[in-house]
């Protein structure tokens, strides 16, 4: 029997294999097709969002999907995840965004979130998502933008992950101060939460639940 395809558009390679790890864990009986063009995200950080060429070539990745006969697509993207409602609205196939669990959790555990982001890209539409997920609730809730600027260069142009690493870190227990609940917005912040365990609030990423939710999309 011929597996269940799900499509994946990446806009950032750093985070490929850890997603196929996920799919592996929680979607075994599931094919991973992927399309790969880490150009998104450097467009996206260029002009700090999006622009129309990423609109189109989004939309045509999105198309593509549905052609390869996949039952879901997976926006792995926080900067583009506007976008994918966009692209959505093209296809027939479910479009779901690997932070949206990830927002909701935000919104039911605490009334004051703080959104970590090293893409500048990413800081609006994640934040923009945690409020939409409030709204929906009918919660009154604050959404504080912590952007962590020159972390993401250390990741991406030097190659210093460790760098990285202790400037999200900072941010994140800074933050964990005044805030219910801390919300990694991208995927590439996955690998520190081992650093984070000693933070008294939630941490939360979104690359475990992000994958999971494709199951019950699935009905699996």
């Amino acid at each position: 029997m011929d597996k269940i395809r799900v499509g994946v558009v990446h806009t950032f390679l750093y985070s490929v294999e850890d997603l196929k790890a996920m799919f592996r864990k929680y979607l075994p009986e599931v094919e991973m097709i992927n399309i790969i063009d880490d150009s998104l995200l450097e467009e996206a950080l260029a002009n700090r969002g999006v622009t129309p060429g990423i609109i189109s070539r989004m939309c045509d990745y999105y198309t593509n999907m549905q052609e390869l006969g996949c039952k879901c697509v997976l926006n792995q993207c926080s900067s583009v995840g506007e976008v994918a409602d966009i692209a959505a609205k093209l296809i027939s196939i479910p479009v779901v965004k690997i932070d949206g669990p990830m927002a909701k959790k935000a919104v039911e555990l605490g009334s004051r979130i703080a959104v970590i982001a090293t893409a500048i890209s990413t800081v609006e539409p994640s934040s923009r998502l945690v409020e939409h997920y409030a709204a929906l609730s009918g919660k009154a809730v604050t959404v504080d933008r912590c952007y962590v600027e020159g972390a993401y260069d250390f990741l991406l142009k030097t190659g210093d992950k460790q760098k990285h690493n202790e400037m999200v870190c900072a941010k994140v227990r800074e933050a964990a101060k005044d805030h219910d609940v801390i919300v990694l917005a991208q995927g590439s912040m996955y690998h520190l939460l081992p650093l984070l365990e000693d933070v008294q609030v939630p941490v939360l990423t979104s690359l475990e639940t992000g994958v999971a939710q494709i199951r019950e999309v699935l009905g699996l």
